[in-house]
């Protein structure tokens, strides 16, 4: 029998062999670049941002669509050639990464100065550019595979799809035992053995010789050229915190893990001063001060989170200085939860503070592996997490404590964030669960009837943004669980430019209790925001409003520090209403206790909304309405420029998509395109199943650090998943090709609907699997990954391969670009929606995509029209 792809190919009657050989080379080159799109991501997210990592890899599909647009109108040219491109690509593809991966990193751009530094635009139009390259020789090899099994593309869409999954599986797993640095590696690899499938079936034998030396160079030029020159592997950007302690004078790197959960590295320094809001008062009260007290933590080069070793009995008075101490004033013998362990130093605080048990819970498993496990911060903390009285939880606190029955005195989560809630000048948006209305009430549901919820977060934003979120979150969940009078439910501190820590009672705070923590509050001289019976009334609310916007889209004066203003305060409230970000938290508490905060946010500069578990974001904060205002002073926004450039991604990702679809119709319309009916209802198709797919595959993977705790974990099971479920589809698409005008609009109905239910009841059913042991989760995961991505798997290949049997040559090849390039808008237009309406809208909107596709699906059934000679 004569493989139907091989004899697609010219290749006559060849063996079976051969054929499986093909397959396996487009499984395998699909996965290679799958792991060098996962690679490429690493290498920014550890030497500069994750975003631009995002950014590089939305390349590949436009790789995609510019490969295409050149295959379309020089169709003919390809079919007859398409032995030497395919060789040519797979010979290019290993000498071509490595070069321009190192010359990438000998040309770094600098984010932090992105906007005001125009030399800095330029490098990251290098850097794409050059990332841009190796994606195109993959692109290439697959638009020849593809052009030429155009009849049976079903199954070379399964090879694609399952390879590209399983490709992303082996990169996951080498990140166990592969540095960031040589990822590169593991693509390479992939790469090798699918061209030597290739050449194997081709019969090319010096081919396969040729293939694997080139390859061991590229390998050894990628490990050895940095070796023997000043080349880096990877160039850390001199703003990420990891630079900084590398430059102390004496510091030392005292160990290093890899896995997937990224990059851990630890660093000794007498210069690592961490102190999260360490109260000034400290140095003039105690009479010894800890020295050399901190390691620095540094994920993916991000950092430092403080590693506080253990204080002896002499030195423990130090803890009463830091803000996390409150409910420890109300609570000394607490059965203590920790949500998030990070570096250790709430644990400490907690053990040190005389707590009877300590619950900690870290979904990072790399962190709890060094601490557990290595000697040298073992002997640093005192063996912290194998003390009697510790309990670890080895997944998110969050989801520990939406299913246990446990109730607490104390529910600490302080500090998680080594670099605040928004990190400033780096990343776009980063979804925040831990922080969400439905975290919130998990958390004060866990209290005991008389237990404490205290929440510690940086303060280091002017005009105020994340803390502000943090109110109304805190606020809204504690009338879900409390009722709706909250005033004695609540007692808030801050420090200028430090910290604000908020504690919530269960029951309410006592005269008593709240006269402790005033008396407490003012031996550290933080200033009181809220506590019952704390009120207070700004005159000038109008005018402290107008300035902070003004700040931003006025003249750009700073909001007049120490302006006072008249209030009725508390006998114990200092006369002195204290700096603007000062008054306006405390009329942000009164408000919200009074129930009109919607008034002043209304007229707030920033988007103050609250955190859900559908928009978990604290970045995000300029309003909708105020974009256009912000274009000619976005240097005021450096730490919100990441958010911003998701606007200016998807404008670019817009405008190189529109121009690649249009390229073959600006070169080719007469000669190609004039036979072919219904044109623009086909491209409407595949943009639409280009849109759905991906925004599907993105908001999943948020929506599944939900249940899953690591985005890690949550996206190499949706990639996964999705990959190998959406290829099964595509195979079992064939069987339905001679009915597809009649069973596709029922599919594409089908899927819609159960993207909108997912869109209304997905989170419920997170929280749910939540609650249950991780392979149970896991398996559950995947059980809600199938039916969507099973029927994803059909829409593609189903037209693709019925243009194909229609004779429509260039529309194919076409086809495939558009699907690409609108990959790339829809990766892009994801964080926008998401920040915009919420994560749920993304489906919902997935779900319209793929109802619009079904009703434009009809257009790609239509025959080519015979073509009318002129004069006839």
């Amino acid at each position: 029998m004569i493989s139907p792809f091989l004899e697609a190919m010219g290749l006559g009657h060849g063996a079976q062999r051969r054929s499986i050989g093909i397959y396996l080379a487009t499984a395998l080159i699909a996965g290679a670049l799958i792991a060098l799109q996962i690679t490429v991501m690493r290498i920014f997210s550890v030497g500069s941002w994750a975003h631009f990592g995002s950014l590089v890899i939305s390349l590949a599909m436009l790789g995609f669509g510019l490969v295409s647009a050149v295959m379309c109108i020089a169709d003919g040219w390809f079919k007859t050639h398409w032995r030497l491109m395919s060789s040519l690509s797979l010979f290019l593809f290993a000498p071509l990464t490595v070069a321009c991966n190192l010359l990438v990193q000998q040309f770094p751009f600098n984010a932090i100065f992105l906007i005001s530094d125009p030399a800095q635009k330029w490098r990251l139009a290098l850097n794409m550019a050059l990332y841009l390259v190796p994606f195109l020789s993959g692109a290439l090899f697959l638009g020849v595979v593809f052009q030429q099994a155009q009849t049976i593309f079903n199954r070379v869409y399964f090879a694609d799809l399952v390879g590209s999954g399983i490709g992303g599986l082996l990169l996951l797993a080498s990140m166990y035992v592969l540095t960031p640095q040589d990822l590169m590696v593991m693509p390479l690899l992939l790469w090798l053995a699918g061209a030597l499938f290739w050449f194997d079936a081709l019969g090319a034998r010096r081919h396969m010789l040729a293939m694997v030396v080139l390859v061991g160079a590229s390998l050894a030029a990628h490990l050895l050229l940095p070796q023997l020159f000043p080349i880096a592997k990877i160039a850390i950007s001199d703003y990420k915190g990891v630079s900084y302690a590398r430059k102390f004078p004496d510091s030392q790197r005292v160990l290093m893990h890899q896995s997937p959960f990224g990059l851990l590295e630890v660093y000794s320094s007498s210069y690592l001063h961490f102190a999260p809001g360490l109260s000034d008062n400290a140095g003039f009260n105690l009479p010894k001060m800890p020295e050399n007290a901190y390691l620095g933590l540094y994920q993916d080069s991000e950092g430092p989170g403080g590693i506080i070793r253990q204080l002896p009995a002499d030195e423990t008075a130090y803890y009463q200085y830091l803000p996390m101490v409150y409910p420890y004033l109300l609570k000394p013998r607490a059965d203590a939860f920790v949500v998030q362990f990070g570096g250790g130093l709430s644990t400490a605080l907690a053990l040190a503070s005389g707590s009877n048990t300590v619950t900690v819970a870290e979904g990072d498993r790399g962190v709890l592996d060094v601490f557990r496990n290595n000697k040298v911060l073992r002997d640093f903390t005192g063996d912290i997490l194998n003390r009697p009285n510790v309990t670890v939880i080895d997944y998110d606190g969050r989801l520990y404590l939406a299913g246990v029955r446990n109730r607490f005195d104390v529910v600490d989560l302080s500090l998680a964030d080594s670099a605040g809630l928004s990190s400033p000048g780096g990343f776009a948006i980063v979804e925040k669960f831990a922080y969400t209305r439905e975290a919130m009430g998990h958390y004060m549901q866990a209290l005991k009837p008389d237990g404490l919820l205290s929440v510690t977060i940086w303060n280091k934003e002017e005009p105020p943004k994340s803390v502000l979120k943090l109110y109304a979150t805190m606020v809204a969940a504690a009338r879900a669980v409390s009722g709706p009078d909250i005033a004695k439910h609540f007692f808030v501190v801050s420090s200028y430019l430090s910290t604000t820590t908020v504690l919530f009672k269960r029951d309410g705070f006592s005269d008593a209790e709240t006269a402790l923590l005033r008396k407490h509050n003012g031996l550290l001289s933080f200033d009181e925001i809220y506590s019952p019976g704390f009120a207070y009334r700004d005159p000038d609310q109008a005018k402290l409003l107008e300035d902070y916007r003004n700040q931003i889209f006025g003249s750009g004066a700073p909001a007049p520090e120490g302006q006072d203003g008249t209030s009725e305060a508390a006998p114990e409230e200092a006369a002195d209403a204290g700096l603007p970000s000062t008054r306006l938290a405390r009329l942000a508490w009164q408000a919200h206790v009074k129930g009109n905060w919607a008034e002043i946010a209304r007229d707030y500069v920033f988007d103050t909304s609250l955190l859900t578990n559908a928009h978990p974001y604290f970045a995000a904060y300029i309003k909708t309405a105020d974009l256009a205002n912000v274009l000619d002073r976005i240097e005021i926004l450096q730490d919100e420029w990441g958010y911003l450039l998701i606007w200016v991604t998807l404008g670019f990702a817009c405008i190189a998509a529109f121009s690649l679809v249009l390229l073959p119709v600006v070169f080719g319309w007469r000669t190609i395109f004039v036979k072919y009916p219904g044109k623009m209802q086909t491209v409407v198709y595949f943009a639409c199943l280009g849109l759905g797919y991906i925004m599907v595959e993105v908001s999943l993977i948020a929506h599944f650090v939900m249940a899953l705790g690591s985005a890690t974990i949550s996206a190499s099971v949706l990639i996964t998943g999705m990959l190998l479920f959406s290829g099964i589809g595509s195979l079992v698409s064939e069987r339905i090709l001679p009915h597809a005008r009649h069973l596709m609009p029922v599919l594409f109905v089908a899927l819609a609907g159960i993207l909108l239910a997912y869109a209304t009841g997905l989170d419920w059913v997170l929280n749910a699997i939540g609650s249950q042991d991780y392979a149970t989760r896991l398996l559950c995961c995947f059980a809600l990954i199938l039916p969507p991505a099973f029927l994803m798997g059909f829409p593609m290949p189903v037209a693709m391969t019925r243009l194909g049997q229609l004779g429509k040559e260039q529309m194919f090849i076409w086809a495939w670009g558009i699907n690409g390039c609108f990959s790339v808008i829809g990766a892009a237009l994801v964080p926008v929606i998401s920040t915009s309406f919420g994560l749920d809208s993304v489906l919902t909107v997935s779900g319209l995509a793929y109802l619009l596709a079904g009703i434009t699906f009809f257009a790609v059934l239509r025959p080519v029209l015979p073509v009318v000679a002129r004069g006839a």
